[in-house]
């Protein structure tokens, strides 16, 4: 081999097992957390704090000469139900009529500004928004003006015999529209309606045009197609909108003091105459927990029968 000028090949020796990589340490990313810090720590000085001296406050008894003692007094919450059940009864029924008279006020025109308001969408919108700009007391006692017996929809009311149907089910009990259930139930629909709008709105523009000319394209009617397409695709808007409105107007007081009368006391007028005027702080409390433990039960099972879960 030496002779021929081809010199060996040196001997190859087998390379070195390689080693494993070292798996990089996994750091926890804590930015997350960080983010929702704030948040939590605003919720628990606002809100969880507070109710914790609001339930063992409930639990107290003494009076505000000489002060309130712990005693565990469970029994409060019997007394206070049993004493003030219609006012609760009254605020669920109220709250409940308002949120249906909203969605069915707010449906319409949620579906017209995102389907059909085109280059006049955002004025529309705005326009349901513009009344947050004015505070909420002012608005209520523009209702006064509006419903009061010299403004002329009290007056075409009475000659379209609107006010004797009213009075005949039980919504007035004159031929005037104020300090009435009727007066209540329409400051309410009016004060949290943009509530109901904003939600539809938001799960309506979602929608794709294309589903709607698909369900016309298999013979389907308009109302087949709402009830087949339009309505289910839009129920997360319609749960959100009222649990919206629902829950503020379930415990809201302005509306029954400013344009109701004795008769349509609703549980906030009795926690806040509570808690600032006869200054019973453990029956105001008890008050307060019971219209939160319905309101929370009843939102449990509505949420649960829409079948919208994901909202909680």
């Amino acid at each position: 081999m030496a002779e021929s000028g081809v010199l060996p090949a040196p001997p190859t020796s087998a390379p070195p097992a390689a080693r494993p990589l070292a798996e990089p340490r996994k750091r926890r990313n804590w930015v997350p957390y960080a983010l929702l810090l704030p948040g939590m720590l605003w919720l628990v000085v606002f809100f969880v704090l507070p109710m914790i001296t609001l339930g063992s406050q409930s639990l107290q008894e003494g009076n505000v000469d000489d002060g309130y003692v712990f005693t565990g007094n469970v029994g409060i919450y019997v007394d206070a139900f049993q004493q003030y059940w219609p006012q609760m009864v009254r605020s669920l029924l109220y709250a409940g009529t308002a949120t249906v008279l909203a969605l069915l006020l707010g449906y319409p025109l949620a579906y017209f500004i995102a389907q059909k308001a085109g280059r006049w969408k955002n004025v529309v919108l705005v326009l349901v928004v513009a009344p947050f700009f004015t505070s909420f007391l002012i608005r209520t006692l523009a209702w006064r003006t509006i419903l009061s017996d010299d403004w002329f929809i009290t007056q075409w009311a009475r000659k379209l015999h609107i006010t004797d149907l009213l009075q005949a089910v039980g919504l007035t009990s004159n031929d005037s529209l104020l300090f009435s259930q009727f007066a209540v139930i329409m400051g309410l629909t009016y004060n949290f309606l943009p509530f109901m709008i904003l939600p539809l709105y938001t799960s309506l523009e979602r929608l794709d045009p294309r589903l709607l000319e698909a369900a016309g394209d298999l013979y389907a009617s308009p109302w087949q197609t709402f009830r087949k397409v339009t309505w289910p695709l839009s129920l997360p808007g319609v749960v959100a909108g009222t649990l919206l409105t629902f829950i503020p107007a379930a415990g809201d007081f302005i509306n029954a003091r400013l344009l109701g009368n004795t008769q349509t006391t609703m549980l906030g007028s009795v926690i806040d105459a509570q808690f600032l005027r006869v200054l019973d702080y453990p029956l105001a409390a008890a008050l307060s927990f019971i219209m939160l433990l319905t309101i929370v039960t009843m939102v449990t099972i509505y949420v649960r029968k829409a079948g919208t879960e994901e909202l909680l």
